[in-house]
Parts: C-alpha cells; sequence; structure tokens
C-alpha cells in the first residue's frame, strides 16, 4: 500500500495543471521532489527537467524518461457573442469532450468554461446517435460579448479539463492526467531508491503528446548508455475491450513492451527486453509483455538517437486513459518502481 505522502504527491502532480509546451509547474514539482537527492538539476530551453544523480566513473549512464505533459485544449478563436473556438493538444476522442468543464489559464488568472451543446429538447433523433465533431463545439465563459471575453482570456491561453483526485477500494486512484503523471512518479521515486553505480538522469519531458519532442533533445544531449521510458498503457479488463485487442490489465505489474505500434515505434533491444524479464523472474516481481498496435512512448525517439541508444518501455496499465476519469492500481505503480530499481541495480 502506498502511504498517505506518496497518494498526495501522486494526487498533487494529477491535479497541476500541465498541457504540452506547459509543463512548468510540473517540473517545480519534480525540482522539489529531487532537490536533496540530485547532484545537478537543470531546465533546458525546450521546458525538460533533468536531475542527475551521479553515480562511480566507471558505471553506466541511466536515462529514465517520464513526460510531463497532459492532453488539452487551447483557445483559438473568440466570437462576437464571447464563446470561444478551441484547438485540442494531444490526442483526444471528440465523444469524451461534450459538457465537460474546462479551466482556461490566463494572464488574468483561471478562468472556469463549460464546452457547450445542443440540448437534447432541440436535437432531432439522427443528429443523437453521431458524435459532435469538436470543431462545431464551443466554449462558454459566461462572457456577455468578444470585447468582455477578451478582458478575461487571450488566444493562445492553455485549456485543461476540471476533475479530481478519488482513492477507490483496491487500492486504486482515479484522476485525469494519470497518463503520465504516474511515469513522473515512478522517475522520482526511482532517483530516491536507486543504490548503484549507474549515473542517473531523471527527465521530465515536454510534448510527448504532441510528436515526443522533448525526449528527442535531452536524448541527444545525455547520450546515455542505457535509457527507459516510464508511461502508461491500455488496461484491456473493463467491458467493450476483447482479450486480444489490449491483454494486459491491471493489477497484474507493469507492462514490458516488446512492440509499439506494430513496429513503427520501438522493438525492444534483446539486451533490454532480457533485463527486465530476468529482474522480474528473479526478484519475484509481477510484469506482463505487450506486443502493441496502438500507440507509441517517449522511447521511440530516444531509441534512434546518434548512434542508437538500447532504450525499454515500463508501462503502468490504465483504464481510460486520455479522458479526465483514468483509473490505475497503485500496486501496479509500486511494482514498476521496484523492477525498474531492481534493473538498474542489476548492470553493475
Amino acid at each position: 500500500m502506498a502511504s498517505n505522502d506518496n497518494i498526495k504527491l501522486i494526487e498533487e502532480l494529477c491535479m497541476t495543471p500541465g498541457i504540452s509546451g506547459h509543463e512548468e509547474k510540473i517540473a517545480a514539482i519534480l525540482e522539489r521532489e529531487l532537490k536533496d537527492v540530485a547532484d545537478d538539476i537543470e531546465i533546458d530551453k525546450m521546458g525538460n527537467f533533468i536531475a542527475t544523480k551521479k553515480g562511480a566513473e566507471d558505471g553506466p549512464k541511466v536515462m529514465l524518461a517520464s513526460h510531463m505533459d497532459e492532453i488539452g485544449l487551447m483557445v483559438r478563436y473568440i466570437d462576437d457573442k464571447g464563446f470561444i473556438k478551441f484547438s485540442t493538444i494531444g490526442g483526444i476522442n471528440d465523444q469524451m469532450l461534450m459538457n465537460q468543464t474546462v479551466t482556461i489559464h490566463s494572464k488574468t488568472g483561471d478562468i472556469t468554461g463549460v464546452i457547450g451543446s445542443k440540448p437534447p429538447h432541440v436535437t432531432k433523433p439522427e443528429e443523437r446517435k453521431k458524435v459532435v465533431p469538436s470543431d462545431d463545439m464551443f466554449i462558454d465563459i459566461g462572457a456577455k460579448d468578444k470585447e468582455q471575453a477578451e478582458e478575461m482570456i487571450s488566444i493562445g491561453d492553455p485549456i485543461t479539463f476540471k476533475s479530481w483526485f478519488a482513492e477507490f477500494p483496491n487500492n486504486y486512484v482515479m484522476a485525469k492526467a494519470l497518463d503520465n503523471r504516474l511515469g513522473c512518479y515512478v522517475m522520482l521515486e526511482v532517483m530516491k531508491r536507486v543504490n548503484s553505480k549507474a549515473t542517473l538522469f531523471g527527465v521530465g519531458t515536454t510534448q510527448e503528446e504532441v510528436g515526443l519532442k522533448g525526449a528527442r533533445v535531452t536524448s541527444y544531449k545525455l547520450d546515455p548508455d542505457y535509457a527507459f521510458a516510464l508511461d502508461v498503457t491500455l488496461s484491456g479488463d473493463h467491458p467493450g475491450i476483447k482479450p486480444d485487442e489490449a491483454p494486459v490489465v491491471s493489477g497484474k505489474g507493469p507492462a514490458v513492451i516488446l512492440i509499439d505500434a506494430s513496429g513503427r515505434g520501438i522493438m525492444t533491444p534483446k539486451v533490454i527486453r532480457d533485463l527486465l524479464i530476468n529482474t522480474g523472474d528473479k526478484y519475484e516481481i509481477p510484469y506482463q509483455l505487450e506486443v502493441s498496435d496502438g500507440g507509441t512512448t517517449d522511447g521511440t525517439s530516444i531509441h534512434l538517437t546518434k548512434e542508437g541508444i538500447p532504450t525499454g518501455v515500463l508501462s503502468v496499465p490504465t483504464r481510460y486513459i486520455h479522458t479526465t476519469v483514468s483509473v490505475a492500481s497503485l500496486d501496479d505503480v509500486e511494482s514498476t518502481i521496484e523492477l525498474i530499481v531492481k534493473a538498474i541495480e542489476s548492470l553493475e
């Protein structure tokens, strides 16, 4: 079971806003947590957080990459009546957006809005069966006209979804942004716990949801001997998903990714695959193997850097990712931490 302090940290990470390109508040939490652990901390030109924990001179260099950004929206246009049109930032299903409450982070402060919709009273039967595209949606902030709206917000303001954090039975939690604040938490704990000859780089990457951008530049700068992307993955243990579509399930340990995006993403090298599997078997840490046709992670950018970097991906199975109500097991989070800590320590 996670301690109350650890749960509070996960809650803080999830509830703190940080869409792609606006991750600075998450970086500040990471810095606070590692200031007494790391030998050096820096924020690079792209906003990536890099904490270095020095090891022996002859030890390997290991990069732990956890992306800080969450999916969200951005103010694109304000009409004459003060309603806001928006662009989506990251992979969002339009069906999830309807009637959500949002926060617009403006220069004047946080502004609450709602994504409006046509009431059912005037919706035709054929319309009710269709998903409304995001381009047809709008945000209502209560402004009387465009002039008043422009006093409150500006084009380009980032928008996050309003949600809350809840502890569920059986050591589960629910929140927005578990993708990938759970990965950030795992990285923090690994940095705190590892006792190894390796030099560790704890990296909070930016703009993963919009192109794996931060990981590309940090891996080039650090040029590690090994790298691990710490993320979440689909959990196929709920209605609506066939077992063969998402065989990894919550409660049975992290997913060791063998291939993602049907090989267009990472194809984990044998040295990393064997390291993670052998470590899990040796220390009886639960894990699952995943071959995915779907999305990819920072590992894809990292492993193609320079002459190539041996890279692995460890992911916490998470239900309903890229929504405001993701659910994950803290037991899986702890197993992820234990597996990567033991794997790094065995590199000696």
